[in-house]
């Protein structure tokens, strides 16, 4: 008969109050008071896994799970609280040590799909409403690039909750209108360019000009500008404003709009452009220079 023992680890179960509990340890990184926070608030029972403890001399040392018995007692408001602890008799502290410094090494993180897919199975109320917004345009949510296809899940979801579900929507009405799903144009920083510019200027971004003037445009064309410009999709939305205003005079965007990062009623948590330094030519300023190698107009 096969020996198993060698594949399960020499513990036990116990319920220690985490006032008897130590985690001072030299290899522990320090405790974050925010993520301690943000965690009680949003507490949930079925999250807390078993906290590792190596029995030494009498002492139960925490060497996983020092936020998590953290968490309790802040929700619980008491030190005497119980917590579900994993005790090893036969550690030594280099090994605690080395147990610690190695324990993520061959963990397989959840992909933003994998997160949301199991959010939608869960019920979850915003990963339901994206995901039906998504299919309305006949588009996917996908873990595999493809015509009609989102890849870019997480910016979906930033998107949704930095901006909200009417600028999703119209991000979405805008690129299928423009582009007809074609997988370069659900991207990343496309759809979070667009939904810079929606945000930015609401009903003065007219979609029917929109479509009409970046469906001449390839995204191959579209890509090369915007790097041109600066890294990210910051610098697919000036690319993109570059060819909404380009030949157009009366009804033409104003740059400045794009930089002030404004966010719809009720939102939070957008920063601000960073000050001018002194003696350097912000964007405001340096922006008719910039266009003119674009021969766009400005007025």
């Amino acid at each position: 008969m096969e020996n198993f023992e060698q594949y399960v680890p020499k513990v036990h179960f116990e319920q220690i109050p985490i006032k008897n509990l130590v985690s001072n340890q030299e290899y522990q990184r320090n405790l974050s008071t925010k993520h301690v926070q943000h965690a009680a608030a949003n507490f949930d029972l079925y999250q807390i896994n078993p906290v590792k403890v190596s029995r030494r001399n009498e002492i139960n040392y925490v060497f996983n799970g020092q936020h998590t018995i953290e968490i309790i007692a802040l929700v619980s408001r008491s030190r005497e609280t119980p917590v579900w602890c994993m005790i090893y008799d036969d550690l030594e502290y280099q090994h605690e040590a080395d147990i610690f410094a190695n324990q993520q090494k061959y963990v397989k993180p959840l992909l933003p799909y994998e997160i949301f897919m199991a959010n939608i199975e869960a019920g979850s109320d915003k990963q339901l409403i994206i995901r039906d917004l998504v299919e309305s345009y006949n588009l996917v949510v996908s873990s595999k690039t493809a015509p009609c296809h989102i890849c870019a899940v997480a910016t979906l979801e930033s998107i949704h909750d930095r901006y909200g579900f009417h600028t999703l929507d119209r991000t979405l009405r805008l690129v299928v209108g423009t582009w007809e799903g074609i997988p370069q144009s659900l991207s990343t920083n496309m759809l979070s360019g667009i939904a810079r510019l929606v945000n930015a200027y609401g009903d003065s971004l007219k979609e029917d000009t929109f479509k009409e003037k970046l469906g001449r445009i390839s995204i191959k064309e579209l890509v090369r500008t915007a790097n041109e410009r600066r890294a990210g999709s910051l610098g697919f939305a000036e690319a993109m404003l570059i060819y909404y205003n380009k030949k157009t005079h009366i009804n033409a965007l104003n740059w400045d709009k794009l930089y002030t990062d404004k966010l719809p009623a009720g939102k939070k948590g957008l920063k601000r452009p960073k000050k001018t330094v002194p003696g350097k030519i912000s964007d405001y300023e340096n922006i008719h220079q910039q266009l003119d190698m674009f021969n766009v107009s400005t007025e």
